[in-house]
């Protein structure tokens, strides 16, 4: 029987490796469900310093906690199929902002469907409301995830806090 340190083991062992390797990085790719971004903060950014800095407002900082809270908003609404802000009974906004550490004030815009990031923004911009949470000049950090469905429709949300 050859030893730990001989040829014959290491070529057992290395194909092994690469497929325990190939199937780890597989996993962190897919998330929960088809298509959870909770990287998405990185690619809305541009969006969102355009939007601030064209209204005068210095630009959004990310923030880790508020996209952890914007990626359980996404994907509860990509679970339960609805846009809404609460994430179940008596697990509303602020109780999640509290859960996740973030302080008051804080706001948070969500959609739904197959659009890209120009798309998004631009609603959200078209819309009072999404408008002045992002125009709102108490904020300085923000969130942004997106979970997914397989048919290409995907639930976002965007926090943003102080």
């Amino acid at each position: 029987m050859p030893d730990s340190h001989s040829p014959a083991v290491g070529r057992r062992l290395l194909p092994m490796a690469a497929i325990c390797a190939a199937l780890a990085l597989a996993a962190c790719q897919t998330g929960g469900s088809v298509g959870d971004s909770g990287g998405a903060s990185v690619s809305g950014v541009s969006y969102l310093t355009e939007i601030r800095t064209s209204h005068g407002l210095p630009p959004l900082a990310y923030d880790a906690r508020l996209e952890k809270a914007a990626l359980q908003q996404a994907a509860f609404m990509a679970r339960s199929r609805r846009m809404e802000h609460t994430t179940g009974w008596g697990k509303d906004f602020g109780r999640r902002m509290k859960k996740n550490g973030v302080d008051a004030p804080a706001a948070e815009n969500i959609a739904q469907g197959r659009m890209e990031m120009d798309k998004l923004f631009s609603m959200w911009m078209n819309s009072s409301g999404h408008r002045r949470n992002m125009l709102d000049p108490r904020f300085n950090r923000f969130g942004l995830a997106y979970a997914g469905e397989a048919d290409g429709r995907k639930y976002w949300a965007l926090v943003v806090g102080k």
